[in-house]
């Protein structure tokens, strides 16, 4: 039997449908996802705390992917930074082939199973960190290369694959397995394998920066005012913890440089 990830679509002929039947065949399996997550939240449970407990001893988190996995990777480390005013190295994601594979694919990157160490050397990586791999099918070699060389170096390991039963499990202390059944497009792990991977991520991130005391309430009051539209936001969660008419909150909120330090000097 194929992988979960390579078995046939539940719809044959997609070239003889309509527009507004393939794109409700797309929303009827893209349902299908957050029940799937559901059915796993106590695996995900067990990772996040298991990250949380690396992050807040000093530690750093690394995502490890290929492909569209290293894309969704890459994506939810970049949006700490902003969203929670972290720095740029406590979450890492790294994808086979480097930067360049982010907009294009770098051919059989992927298969080379010692690029992943080579690539978290180069960030000095220790028992201190956390790795998780991401894997849509589970058998990726640059994933599992990479996991196999923390297990061995006593780094506490993660993954989130969508195929059941898959290889890299094994060198996963904390596996994630989101079973979402076949793709619309057979194969096109990109479509519910890559949406249950980006709400899992969702999850991991926003829960360990919660837990590090990044949410006030719930409010970003670490974000970055990198745009107009955060210096507003910011400013009106300042109006609402304050007395501070708009203007003397704007300006209090770009001298101190965050909600949370203008609430602060008010104390």
């Amino acid at each position: 039997m194929p992988k979960v990830t390579e078995q046939n679509s539940l719809y044959q002929d997609l070239e003889l449908m309509d527009t507004k039947t393939i794109i409700s065949s797309i929303n009827e399996e893209d349902q299908k996802v957050a029940s799937a997550v559901n059915k796993i939240l106590p695996s995900i449970e067990k990772l996040i705390n298991a990250v949380y407990l690396r992050l807040n001893n000093g530690g750093r988190l690394f995502y490890i992917g290929a492909g569209t996995s290293g894309r969704l990777g890459i994506l939810d480390a970049s949006e700490c930074p902003p969203t929670f005013g972290v720095s740029h190295d406590l979450v890492i994601g790294l994808i086979a082939g480097g930067d360049g594979a982010i907009r294009k694919a770098v051919e059989f990157a992927e298969d080379n199973q010692g690029l992943a160490k080579e690539d978290l050397e180069n960030y000095q990586i220790g028992k201190e960190d956390f790795v998780i791999g991401i894997a849509a099918s589970g058998t990726t070699p640059y994933v599992i290369g990479g996991l196999e060389f923390c297990q061995n170096q006593a780094i506490d390991t993660g993954c989130i694959t969508c195929n059941p039963g898959a290889p890299i499990i094994e060198y996963a202390d904390f596996p994630i397995v989101c079973n979402v059944g076949p793709e619309f497009v057979t194969g096109s792990t990109r479509m519910k394998a890559g949406t249950a991977q980006k709400m899992i991520l969702n999850m991991i991130t926003t829960t360990v920066m919660i837990k590090l005391g990044r949410v006030k309430g719930n409010k970003m009051v670490d974000m970055q005012l990198s745009n107009n539209k955060l210096v507003d936001r910011g400013t009106r969660m300042i109006m609402e913890n304050t007395d501070l008419d708009y203007d003397t909150a704007k300006h209090l909120l770009l001298e101190k440089g965050s909600v949370r330090d203008a609430i602060q000097s008010l104390d």
